[in-house]
């Protein structure tokens, strides 16, 4: 996928999340989701924050989480999450169409988060919600790439992931196989996609 495809994919999928969330009862916008200590109200909060937020605001945030990106992600997530489902809906439909970055964010950063975050929601709530094969691609080799946070390559050494339902595998050794989306979870760090799997046991 190039630039262009990529920001086709992202603006389609904040629609089809927001449409997601719009259906929700307020008992599922409390309900944990996949994200440690962050229920389905603050991932939905944390997907509208990237386009709107600038080089000083993150520069202030970052002081009022003493310097860690972690705690400033939570606890930006939390203060938007303060805000009506309703208004959080329309903020997520609002920015499809808005190709704006956060400071230091690169594009496929922000379609594996947006593809992720979204799971993050709709497998603890029991909906199926899949991923376009070809964004989840992109998404497993951005995430198998790159280091911080989720470091796969280290922590999948001698094993061979391979898709099942996409030209896509990386690794030597042990295999483990699946569809894609099942493979970007678990590369994501989570393990509620493990069961789709083979080749690895939760």
């Amino acid at each position: 996928m190039d630039d262009t495809q990529i920001w086709q994919t992202i603006d389609l999928e904040r629609t089809r999340t927001a449409d997601l969330l719009a259906g929700l009862t307020d008992a599922q916008w409390a309900h944990p989701s996949l994200c440690a200590g962050w229920t389905v109200r603050e991932v939905a909060a944390h997907l509208t924050l990237a386009p709107h937020t600038t080089i000083g605001a993150a520069i202030r945030d970052l002081a009022r989480a003493r310097g860690s990106f972690n705690r400033m992600i939570d606890q930006t997530a939390r203060r938007s999450a303060g805000r009506p489902h309703a208004e959080i809906v329309a903020d997520l439909r609002g920015i499809a169409g808005t190709h704006k970055l956060a400071p230091g964010q690169k594009l496929k950063d922000a379609l594996m988060d947006l593809m992720v975050h979204t799971q993050d929601i709709a497998l603890p709530l029991g909906i199926d919600h899949p991923m376009p094969v070809d964004a989840a691609v992109v998404a497993a080799e951005h995430l198998w790439r790159m280091g911080f946070p989720f470091h796969a390559r280290r922590r999948f050494a001698g094993h061979r992931l391979i898709a099942t339902d996409a030209d896509w595998a990386v690794g030597e050794g042990t295999e483990i196989s699946g569809p894609v989306e099942a493979l970007v979870m678990l590369l994501a760090g989570r393990t509620a996609t493990i069961p789709r799997l083979t080749g690895i046991t939760a």
